[in-house]
Parts: C-alpha cells; structure tokens; sequence
C-alpha cells in the first residue's frame, strides 16, 4: 500500500523544504520565484516576438513616422492674351507645440552661424523658452511681442498644437523656419487668388476655401465650378521617421508621393475689354436707377465671347462677405422679353422667304385692329405714313411689323426663331445657363400669334441676343458660342477646345441686307442715335418691353440695344440689356449709349479699321 507522501509528492516536496534550516529555505524560495519569473518572461517574450512581433514593430514605426500632405495647386485660369484671372499660391498657417517651445535655447552665433563662447568654452545664451521666442517671432510675424508670448506659453495645459497666424506668405516661413525654434510648426496650404479683383467675377466664380480649409478646394460657381476636374489638382504626401523634437530620424526611409498640380483653361474673353464693358454697365445701371444690366460682345465669325458683363460683379477674393445671390451671371441665367430687338427674326424670316424685300412699300398707321379682331398700338401716335421696309424697322413700328409678320404663318416664324438660337441654351460653358421660354406655335394663343412678331411673349437670355445679331453679321452663319478657347492637358500643352460645325441660318445676300437695314438704326432720326461711334459705321436695333411692379401696373421696363460693329465689315456684336428701370426706358435712351461707350473703346483695344465711308442702307420711304 503506498504511503501518503507517495500518494502526495507534492506535499512531500513541502515538508522537505520545510524540514531545510531558514537560511537555505529562504534561498530555495528565492530561487522558485526567479524559475517562475523566467518562465513567464520567456512566455511573454515568445509572444512579442513570435506572435506580435509583426504589429509591434508597425505600431512603433506609425508612432515615429511623420505624414506630410503634399497640397497640389489649383490650375491658372488665363484671359485671351494669356493673362492671369485667378491663380493659386502657397501660403502658410503658423502653429505652436507648447510643450516643446520650452526647450528652445537660443545661443549666440557669429556672422557664419557658429554658436560664440565665453572664456570659460561655454555657449553664450541669449535667451530660452517661450519669451525668447516671442521676442524673434513678433517682428517677422508683426505681432505685439507680450501677446504672442503669452499664446507660445499657454495656460497650465499645454497644448501641442495652436494657431498663431494664419495664412502668411511663403517669405515669412522661410524666415521664421530659419530660427530653428522647436515647436513652432508650419501647416503648408494653397490659397486661390484673382489679381484682378471683381473683373470677370462673374464669369470666374469662386472656390470653396479658407485658411482653415485646407487642401484642393472645389469649383462654386462659375468657370471654376464648370471646369472643376480640370482645374483640381491631386495632393501627394510625404511619409518620414522623425524623433520627438520632431527631426528626421537618419538612416531612415522617406517614402514621397509628389502631388499632381490642375490644368489651366484659357477663356476667349479679354481682361481689358470685360473691364471697359463692367464699367460702362455699371454706369448705365447706377445712373438709370435700374435693379441690373448685362453688356455681351461676341466675335463674330468665331463666336468667341470678348466679353460678357454683369452689373455688380462680385470680387472673388472676398467670397466671404458675398451673398450666393451675386454669384452667376444675369447675362447666361436671366432671360428677358428681347422686345423689338426680337423683331429682327421677322424681318429675317420675311427677306429669307421672299414675301418683302428692304424696299417693299406699306402704308403703315399708329395703331390698327387685325383679322382676328386683336388691337396693335405703336409706342407713340403718329400719322399714317409710307414706308419701306427699312423705315419700318428703323422707325420699329410694331403696326408695320405686323403688316409684314401676318404674311408669314406662324409655324414659318417659330422656325425662325428656333434658328436664331432661341428658346434652348447655347451651351456656352458657364453653368445654370437658361435657353429661355418660346412655346411651340401650335400653342400660341390669339394675342400671342402677333406679340412674338415684336419680341414679346417668349424670353431670351442676352448672350442668345449678341448671338442673333453675331449670325446675321456673318452672312447668316451660326457659329457656337463659346467662352474657353484651350485647356491644358498633361504635358503642359494648350489644347484648343473643339466647337460645333457651323450652320447656315440666312441666304448670305438676305443676312446682308438685313445688316444695311439695320445701318439706319443709328442715324439721326431713328430709334438708337446714342448708339453712334465716331469714325465707324454701326447697325443696330432697340428694344423696350414693359414690366409690372408687384401691383401689376407698368411701371418699369426693359431697354435693350444690340449693335454690329462695324457694319460694313462686321467684327463684333454687343448687345445691352438695362433690366427694370423706371418707365419710359427705351432701349435706345438706356442701353444703347453704354454700347456706344463699350463699342469705341474694343474697336481701338481690337484695332478695327476706321470705316472710310458711308454704310450701305435702304432708302426709309419710296
């Protein structure tokens, strides 16, 4: 039978240390505790090395390396001749660890940098800490000395990360980098600039972007909007080890992805003429106490837009204080009744089908009554007269006009109007364009059927009105309107932008025509005189369409110009549009000497010959 102490070795084993003098139990204990120690450290370290070696080890090296964010730029918006519209720089926020900025030392150093000693071989210290700082810092930075020491100090909780300034120049950086001051770190951005102030706001837009948002800022209106992914850069980032004084660690490896900068996208505007033509509308719109103005000037034959101009143009570098109703364009997303402006697709339609030709003859009263029984009025009483074509359209007789629309059906003068452009968007490249309301003819009711032949009872946006008197003026071609000319591509490259094929609106020898008809409207006599350039020959045409206040009563209204200038070799098409302005308003008070103004003006910046004589026309009365 086994003994006890068989049966329980265990116990035997403790009866024999217990049986040892104290001494050596002591130092067998001892000894127990160190084999246990040793087998759990050997457990733990077979652990972290073999089972979580791998994730240690990463850990630590996320612990020690430093993320850089390499912030791309923006792509340059250019005008025509290359100028730049808005741009991005880089720029700086300045922050302070004010944990480390207690370990700053400043030593004294000679005119090579060398640190000077006293006699004794120690280095001579200016000063140490946050006040030492301060004192460097407050010039380059010019800020109060005291103030900026008591933020580089901070409170009893120090703070590793907190502003001092933001947004400073790249120079100021340097200079304070060159300090060497530990703690005091920089937050690298890229910040959108437009040198030009509000000129071509616009049309440029704005970036969602502050001091504090860091990084690619996205396109909010305008060209930067519509152009996003081709302005929009990629940022890169830079990955180092770096000790706790926040210095790179040698020997080991910097991993750098370099940031991918946006494309730039060159406009067809000219940055001298949207200046001219922002003053001259802003100058219409203040001095007739109208709610806007918009001026548009198109090339003709190329359908690239110099110009395109709105009343109160926001400055894009103070997007801040702006409200979002500024932004956009009245000129692109407004459309208006063009009035008589309107009255050139009839004139058009009525020469292209042959039913009248510049020197038809009517007898045309102030006012009649037609088939249907619907009353025509003109603007003003006058006795009946004979008058051709021409006089009709100089005189802009809505009685005349009427006399000849009723030759045309309706169907032929909706076609027309489809041609010139009107009731869809031109697709120029600027965003929230309207195409404008023109109901189809079979909807249009009685009143309706003659209202369109004077341009009223449909709406239209002013760049579509330069773009109709842009196609008669070249022969009667339409060309797509535009307002980006190239955009870079990858290798640095200005790539033109490919645009529609023309098409033929008007026989050539009708759109002619039409141009010399339209000479009459700015002699003496007739409705736009104010639209008169010294030295050139204009064509052009008026428009006024009445407007309700809240109350329904016409108290307001809407005066228009579109000219051509020169007219015996057509260059460029403006049109003007003066929007609410008290009553009477007519296009040829209101906006056609704002054309006059713009009109001079691009003629010398474009250097367009003088016209050597006179303009051909039509006689106004048999």
């Amino acid at each position: 039978m086994a003994s006890r102490s068989d049966r329980h070795p265990r116990l035997s084993i403790v009866s024999h240390v217990r049986q040892l003098p104290l001494g050596v139990r002591r130092i067998v204990i001892v000894m127990a505790l160190v084999v246990v120690c040793a087998l759990v450290l050997s457990v733990r370290l077979i652990d972290v090395q073999a089972v979580q070696g791998a994730s240690l080890a990463r850990n630590a090296a996320d612990f020690r390396t430093s993320k850089l964010v390499l912030h791309s730029k923006r792509g340059d918006i250019l005008d025509s001749t290359g100028a730049v519209l808005a741009t991005s720089v880089e720029r700086y926020n300045v922050a302070v660890n004010q944990i480390k900025i207690q370990q700053y030392v400043h030593y004294q150093t000679d005119s090579d940098g060398k640190r000077v000693q006293d006699a004794s071989g120690r280095d001579i210290v200016e000063g140490t800490g946050a006040a030492e700082a301060a004192k460097l810092l407050a010039p380059i930075l010019k800020m109060d000395q005291a103030q900026l020491g008591g933020l580089l100090l901070g409170g009893e909780q120090k703070s590793t990360f907190v502003y001092v300034k933001k947004d400073v120049a790249p120079a100021t950086w340097k200079a304070i980098s060159s300090l060497n001051i530990p703690g005091i770190e920089p937050e690298q951005f890229v910040r959108r600039q437009y040198p030009n102030g509000a000129v071509a706001g616009n049309i440029l837009g704005f970036v969602g972007q502050t001091a504090d948002s860091l990084g690619v800022a996205n396109g909010q209106a305008g060209i930067e909007k519509t152009f996003d992914s081709v302005l929009s850069g990629k940022d890169g980032l830079q990955t180092q080890q770096t000790a706790d004084n926040g210095t790179v660690i040698p020997n080991t490896t910097t991993l750098r992805t370099p940031a991918v900068d946006g494309r730039a996208v060159k406009l067809t505007i000219n940055r001298d003429l949207q200046n001219e033509a922002q003053q001259a509308i802003d100058e219409a719109v203040t001095k007739f106490g109208a709610e806007w103005g918009s001026l548009v000037a198109i090339e003709i034959g190329t359908g690239r837009v110099l110009a395109l101009a709105d009343s109160g143009t926001p400055d894009p570098s103070h997007v801040g204080s702006i409200s979002a109703d500024k932004w956009g364009s009245h000129a692109v997303q407004a459309p208006v009744e063009p009035g008589s402006i309107g009255k050139l697709a009839l004139f058009a339609a009525a020469l292209d089908t042959g039913v009248v030709n510049p020197t038809s003859v009517f007898r045309v009263p102030d006012h009649l009554t037609t088939a249907d029984g619907e009353p025509i009025r003109d603007a003003e009483n006058h006795n009946k007269e004979t008058l051709t074509t021409t006089g009709i359209l100089a005189k802009s007789y809505n009685t005349g006009t009427v006399m000849i629309g009723s030759k045309l059906s309706k169907e032929v003068r909706y076609q027309y109007l489809k041609k010139f452009g009107l009731g869809e968007p031109t697709g120029i490249e600027l965003p929230a364009e309207s195409g404008g309301i023109l109901h189809n003819w079979q909807k249009w009711e009685r009143r309706e059927n003659y209202t369109t032949m004077f341009g009223q009872g449909y709406t239209a946006n002013v760049l579509q009105i330069a773009q109709m008197a842009a196609i008669i003026g070249n022969h009667g071609v339409a060309v797509p309107v535009h307002i980006v000319d190239a955009v870079e591509d990858d290798s640095g490259t200005m790539v033109p932008q490919v645009t529609a094929e023309p098409t033929q609106v008007l026989n050539s020898t009708v759109a002619d025509e039409l141009v010399a008809m339209m000479s009459g409207v700015t002699h003496k006599g007739a409705t736009a005189a104010a639209a008169h350039i010294p030295g050139y020959n204009v064509a052009g045409k008026t428009g006024t369409a009445q407007l309700p206040d809240a109350n329904g009563n016409l108290t307001k209204a809407n005066g228009s110009f579109v000219g051509i200038l020169p007219a015996e070799d057509p260059q460029i098409a403006v049109a003007v549009d003066i929007y609410h302005a008290p009553q009477p308003s007519f296009g040829g008070v209101v906006a056609a000497p704002a054309f006059a103004r713009f009109g001079a003006f691009a003629a010398q910046q474009l250097r367009i010959p003088l016209s050597t004589s006179a303009a051909r026309t039509y006689p106004w009365s048999p």
